[in-house]
């Protein structure tokens, strides 16, 4: 613990609030609230905790809090600064998952549209739905029943739909808004458990058809209510009433917390989320804090009521989501919140393994990777790798490892300008320059390592340029191949020297890894200039193709593949004379596209 966290520690108040941890590069890694925050913060540098805990600890140099005047204020100032400052310890509030909805639109003629986005746009939403086919099936359902218009852009003339009695028409014929808030009315009813009372009313008009030996009208009801049937009832009861709920339900053990919600629509389980996370903080308000942003911040509708288990704090939920919040004590709904308890019990059992697993691949490797080099943990890793044959169109790509993770959105492409032929050495200096130029110039966070594809000559280069003409002082290391072109040592030092690695050990495997991931890039960055280059250069040794032909061949055509399968009749079709469309036609029937790539 440095001097200005020890100093911080000594005057924090004993009042609700938020507390932001902070890296060496002035990064927010971690927002936390509390309702005594002198307490909740001095306990992350007292006692014994976790591997994973240990790992945040180690990494705050300092620190920031914002005392609240209540502990509502403090819950809602956390969620705003987890969405502001995307810490990366945080991964408890992000969510991938996204759930088909039912919605209708708020528009002067109103649409029924199945979506994954719900927004406050005064539509009216229905659901989740177990998949998309389920809300597809019942929009379909839906259709077939209310005459709403189907088009996303109004027509110029009616269509099929008006014909089959399952729109109104309004791009031809006036129809009033009371008309349409009865149909959404209607519709509304019917999503919210009033389909039976539908399916009744066609099985008298079923019975009143057939009496009147309508019997193709007859059939069009009971086709209509077996669909209800298939497509409304297709689940089990959970409940008598009709009322939507949300039922949450926690597991938590060895600093990891399992969350499942039952989404329960018109008395059936729909649908269920489940979220298995590390957690720094009191179970209890990671619970809260969860609910909080699930419903706020990831934008699931709010249902009527949720059901939570005994000892959370129903009232600050209550206030917070402006909704009924619920303990059961007995019967069927504290069945199904103890049953949502039990299956995220069970689900973080299960993926306790993994979860170690994939740990020791990423985290935890370079954590030893760090131990082996005898440098702080290298949490942010870039990787260089150069290619091109014999110096033709030389690139160089980079990739960025996040504690053990490729980073895809930083990977960064470089077109080599100043070196001419085949110089690995300047090529590296070149890009290693630009890089770090800019990231100073940008004030860019820097990497605990860079690892350059290759031996001491590599490693040299990048280590002059970024001493001796930017003053960086990043650790770097080589990966050197053997001759099957896979990863065989490790290089670091002053002079750079053979770092022993275990062959089967996860530190060596991630940085096999990072080789291999960025020779792909490069490789692939590489090609691509070379078809373009390919396209260019033999287009140009045709007699009567000059810079305006060749382009726009290659806009109509777009590969070699493609022009070489071309007939001399396919290039007049774009006013090329008919001698230079045979020169074309014989030049690449002589000389056939070389489509071999050496990795």
């Amino acid at each position: 613990m440095n001097k200005k966290i020890r100093d911080k520690l000594a005057v924090l108040p004993d009042q609700p609030g938020c507390y932001l941890m902070k890296n060496k590069h002035g990064e927010v890694i971690y927002v936390g609230k509390s309702k005594v925050l002198k307490n909740r913060v001095r306990s992350y540098f007292t006692g014994a905790h976790d591997g994973k805990t240990q790992r945040l600890v180690q990494e705050i140099d300092d620190l920031e809090y914002i005392v609240t005047s209540s502990e509502i204020e403090a819950l809602i100032l956390e969620m705003n600064l987890i969405k502001k400052h995307d810490p990366k310890y945080n991964v408890l509030l992000k969510d991938d998952k996204s759930y088909p909805y039912i919605k209708i639109t708020n528009e002067p003629h109103p649409r029924l549209i199945v979506t994954r986005k719900v927004k406050k746009d005064k539509g009216k939403y229905f659901g989740p739905y177990p998949n998309v086919y389920a809300a597809r099936e019942t929009k379909k359902l839906l259709d077939r029943l209310y005459p709403l218009r189907k088009c996303n852009k109004m027509p110029d003339r009616i269509c099929l739909y008006y014909h089959l009695n399952q729109c109104l028409g309004p791009c031809e014929y006036h129809v009033s808004q009371e008309t349409n808030q009865e149909i959404v009315k209607d519709i509304t009813k019917f999503l919210n458990g009033g389909h039976q009372e539908i399916k009744n009313k066609l099985k008298n008009k079923m019975y009143d058809a057939s009496e009147q030996l309508d019997f193709e009208r007859a059939k069009e009801y009971r086709d209509l209510i077996q669909h209800i049937e298939s497509v409304m009832e297709q689940q089990k009861m959970t409940l008598n009433d009709n009322i939507n709920r949300d039922i949450f339900g926690y597991a938590f053990d060895k600093g990891w917390m399992c969350i499942q919600v039952f989404f329960i629509r018109q008395g059936k389980l729909l649908e269920r989320d489940v979220a298995i996370f590390p957690f720094f903080d009191d179970p209890e308000e990671t619970f809260i804090s969860y609910i909080g942003r699930f419903y706020l911040h990831q934008n699931h509708p709010k249902p009527k009521e949720i059901l939570v288990p005994i000892g959370t704090n129903r009232d600050l939920l209550k206030e917070l989501l402006e909704i009924e919040v619920k303990i059961p004590m007995r019967g069927r709904k504290k069945e199904l919140v103890e049953l949502a308890m039990k299956n995220a019990e069970i689900a973080l059992n299960e993926k306790f393994s993994l979860i170690e697993q994939d740990e020791a691949r990423t985290i935890k490797a370079v954590e030893k990777l760090g131990e082996v080099l005898n440098i702080e943990t290298p949490h942010r890793i870039e990787a260089f790798d150069n290619s091109n044959i014999m110096g033709t169109d030389p690139v160089s790509a980079m990739v960025v490892f996040i504690d053990g993770r490729p980073n895809k959105k930083e990977y960064r492409k470089y077109k080599i300008r100043n070196v001419k032929g085949p110089d690995d050495y300047e090529t590296m200096r070149e890009v290693i320059r630009r890089r770090y130029t800019r990231v100073l110039k940008e004030q860019l966070p820097l990497p605990e390592l860079i690892v350059v594809d290759g031996g001491k000559g590599q490693m040299n280069a990048a280590i002059d340029v970024l001493e001796n003409e930017l003053g960086l002082d990043i650790p770097i290391c080589g990966l050197v191949k053997d001759d099957k072109h896979r990863t065989s040592e490790l290089l670091f030092g002053d002079p750079p020297e053979v770092v022993p690695l275990k062959r089967n050990s996860h530190e060596f495997y991630l940085i096999q890894r990072i080789q291999d991931e960025v020779h792909r890039f490069a490789v692939t960055f590489h090609r691509q200039l070379r078809n373009k280059g390919a396209f260019q250069s033999q287009l140009d040794e045709i007699k009567g193709v000059g810079k305006k032909r060749r382009n726009q061949i290659l806009r109509h055509f777009r590969t070699l593949e493609n022009i070489q399968k071309a007939e001399a009749a396919d290039f007049q079709k774009l006013g090329i004379p008919e001698p230079v469309a045979l020169e074309i036609v014989r030049y690449f029937k002589e000389k056939p596209v070389d489509d071999s790539v050496e990795d």
